[in-house]
């Protein structure tokens, strides 16, 4: 898998099959869709991926931009399409091109591109907009908490960032920012819808038609002065003083709440206010809606439960049955937020921070098809939500590369068609030859809307092979390769508009011979995570589907076609190892949060499967299979498996899940640490054994986004279920074999991974 990686570090892309099956026969054959996971902003080594000054020179029927794959006859000047293989003409500046005299475009290695046109970059950059949204129903001390990271958060802000302010429990408020000498608010009823139009009058929008002046932010739309805008969105540097006033002020949600009930909170009113009020003032410039939820939504548009605290607020069960009243009403306000926030090209980041659940299940389809960030913590003095939120703004070595107002494209070559793309995107609805039948995630379309990406934005792209078998006669005879490019319109964090363009190349091969090719291209670590974000997919949109039954049924299916076996003879299966590692995957993913739902909030089910839909597939394998590293006495620390066999007295581990990182001792090492060992001058080696994993989790916590939770624990402990369950239960408390002296079985009926391989190789010999 380690050359597959280097393709990523390249292209920023990883494909299920890098030797593509070349007809539809044999891709429904090899169970798992031809994909890519493509990640348009990854940091690419400098020398691999130029910033050109020009405009790109596109083809004049597909619009596909000229690539290295291009075929070009240097005498007449005239260049081929790949894609569509229609000459085109170079113009007047390319005059001096020849064999040895190359632009970046056509340089073999520059696969993937960057440009930024002069065109482009006398355009003034317009600053990104911050609107901090923020709940008030909350106890006096989470606000203390909340207030303090915000005014931290306004000093790190970018130069020149605008920032809004607005505030809601019962009531929506709306800060005025720009007039420094007396607070002023706008306040709004939370039960009520709020249209543009009482937005403009409300709020004094249309009454000062005066104009504009210089240099304050763009915007004199619709009779609109800038003066007008200035007063709701700030520059940062300017309302520091007035922002950390408002802060300093801010108070818990003053209306009484009744002994039994649920605070008053119109969640859904505020955003769409907020969304609103960006429409008005700076539509389809960068801008970011940065909700702090303390709570559920109990009132207005998008509530999620009642306010008496005798009902419980939905459970997966209640939504199974159709028994969660307010959800479908909650879903169809946030898609309709969703639309107007991807038209408008504003983006939804979301911190929800409560013991209870605030509604994230609902919010989701708002947060990832605008690109947003999302964490969720269990209080705003948690770690997790501090690290995370400094982090937003922090520019160092993890910076996250914050971009906006992102477009991608897909080209790809006739035989080969587009199913849709699973991740933080919204479709252009840009119909066309290229798009399949079959719809997967959002699909139907060439073109998508990124409102946000980052650095670590992932998108997954199905595609469908829709050559069929013996097309060939018929039509010309092309080359055996598929060409793909992905072309990404974005706002850089400078404010300039950049486009990334990646061009790739893969063999395809098609017949009775051609499965030990298919092998060799195949990526396990990239199939495992395309079958964790299908199967999530499909458990959100299909309603009688089984996840465990399609996982195992995929695998025996991967398994008879790929597998070598003599018929009806179990002992006789083997794997090649560039399939051995995949049903390993699988027994993971079919055990993970992603499936199994049970003892876990739909919150936290939304949370997980956005976390996995837009992360990449390093990342994304961590979450699906967690690594375990052990620590012992005179040995370097190393990689374990998943397994309680892992633990023993005298150990200690360390398990990264993705959403959490555990630090476990052994019982005899969490014994000699209660005694104080570690302190004592004769037993320096034992200190140095302690302190080892609290350094490697710092590593991981420090570099990862959201961070993770950090759970310190000791066998037997309560703490230690976070790492129970994700070991392999091949010693339970009803199997034949003990557990070794100082080790550990699971309470547990889940099967083995050896039953689960047994069954596997019984199920496709047959």
């Amino acid at each position: 898998m380690a050359e597959f990686a280097e393709l990523e570090v390249q292209d920023g892309v990883r494909m299920t099959w890098n030797v593509v099956p070349g007809t539809k026969q044999e891709a429904t054959a090899c169970v798992i869709p031809p994909a890519a996971i493509y990640t348009p902003l990854k940091p690419l080594l400098d020398s691999s991926s130029p910033l050109l000054p020009y405009s790109p020179l596109r083809c004049r029927i597909c619009r596909s931009v000229l690539n290295p794959f291009a075929v070009v006859d240097y005498a007449t000047k005239i260049w081929i399409c790949p894609f569509c293989y229609q000459r085109n003409h170079f113009p007047h500046h390319y005059a001096s091109i020849s064999e040895d005299n190359l632009p970046a475009e056509l340089f073999r290695q520059y696969t993937t591109i960057e440009y930024q046109s002069a065109a482009e970059g006398s355009v003034p950059a317009l600053p990104p907009v911050y609107l901090f949204v923020v709940d008030t129903c909350m106890i006096e001390e989470e606000v203390g908490f909340l207030k303090s990271a915000l005014s931290q958060a306004v000093e790190l802000l970018p130069e020149g960032a605008l920032v809004g302010f607005i505030t809601f429990g019962s009531y929506v408020q709306v800060h005025e920012l720009g007039f420094n000498h007396m607070p002023k608010v706008y306040v709004f009823k939370g039960t009520k819808e709020v249209t543009k139009e009482q937005i403009l009058e409300q709020m004094g929008f249309l009454s000062q038609r005066t104009r504009p002046t210089m240099g304050v932010i763009a915007g004199a739309r619709d009779g609109l002065s800038a003066n007008s805008i200035a007063r709701f969105l700030v520059p940062a540097s300017d309302c520091e003083f007035i922002l950390n006033s408002v802060l300093e002020e801010l108070q818990k949600d003053p209306w009484p709440v009744p002994t039994g009930q649920r605070s008053s909170r119109c969640t859904g009113t505020a955003l769409s206010l907020a969304a609103s009020l960006l429409g008005i003032c700076v539509p389809g410039s960068g801008a970011r809606i940065m909700a702090f939820l303390g709570g559920p939504s109990t009132e207005g548009l998008g509530a999620i439960v009642t306010k008496p605290l005798s009902e419980p607020i939905r459970s997966h069960k209640d939504l199974d049955k159709g028994a969660a009243t307010l959800n479908d009403k909650a879903v169809k306000f946030y898609e309709g937020l969703s639309k107007q926030l991807v038209h408008q090209g504003h983006v939804l980041d979301l911190f929800a921070c409560a013991l209870d659940q605030v509604g994230l299940a609902e919010l989701k389809v708002a947060v990832e098809r605008t690109g947003g960030i999302v964490v969720l913590a269990e209080s705003f003095g948690h770690s997790v939500f501090k690290d995370s939120f400094r982090r937003v703004f922090q520019s160092s070595d993890f910076d996250l590369g914050l971009s906006f107002s992102g477009v991608f494209e897909v080209s790809c070559s006739k035989d080969v068609k587009i199913q849709g793309i699973i991740g933080p995107c919204a479709s252009l609805e840009k119909k066309g030859p290229l798009c399949s039948e079959t719809s997967v995630g959002q699909g139907g379309t060439s073109a998508w809307k990124m409102c946000g990406l980052d650095k670590k934005t992932s998108l997954c792209i199905v595609f469908e092979i829709s050559k069929k078998e013996g097309d060939d006669a018929i039509a010309q005879p092309t080359s055996n390769q598929f060409y793909f490019q992905f072309l990404t319109y974005y706002q850089h964090a400078d404010g300039q508009m950049r486009l990334r363009v990646t061009t790739l190349s893969r063999r395809w091969v098609a017949g009775p011979g051609c499965l030990q090719d298919l092998v060799t291209g195949f990526d396990q670590e990239t199939a495992a995570v395309v079958m964790a974000r299908l199967v999530s997919f499909k458990m959100e949109t299909e309603a009688e589907f089984d996840p465990v039954r399609w996982l195992d049924r995929s695998l025996i299916r991967l398994c008879s076609r790929f597998g070598d076996f003599q018929k009806d003879n179990p002992s006789s299966f083997s794997l090649s190892p560039r399939l051995s590692i995949f049903p390993q995957f699988m027994f993971h993913l079919r055990r993970s949060q992603f499936v199994q739902v049970f003892g876990n909030s739909p919150d936290e089910t939304a949370y997980f499967r956005m976390m996995l839909n837009r992360e990449s597939v390093a990342d994304s394998v961590v979450m699906i299979q967690p690594s375990l590293l052990s620590y012992a006495f005179n040995s370097a620390p190393e990689p374990a498996l998943l397994d309680v066999a892992a633990i023993a007295s005298d150990r200690l581990l360390l398990l990264d899940s993705y959403f959490t990182v555990v630090i476990f001792h052994g019982s005899t090492i969490a014994q000699w640490r209660n005694f104080g060992y570690q302190d004592q001058p004769e037993h320096q080696v034992f200190a140095l054994l302690l302190k080892a994993p609290h350094e490697d989790a710092e590593a991981i916590i420090k570099e990862r986004f959201p961070a993770p939770r950090l759970v310190i624990c000791d066998q037997y402990g309560s703490q230690a279920r976070f790492l129970l369950a994700k070991l392999n239960p091949s010693a339970t408390y009803n199997s034949d074999n003990p557990p070794p002296p100082g080790g550990d079985i699971l309470f547990t009926d889940d099967v083995s991974f050896q039953v689960f391989m047994d069954h596997l190789q019984r199920l496709s010999v047959q």
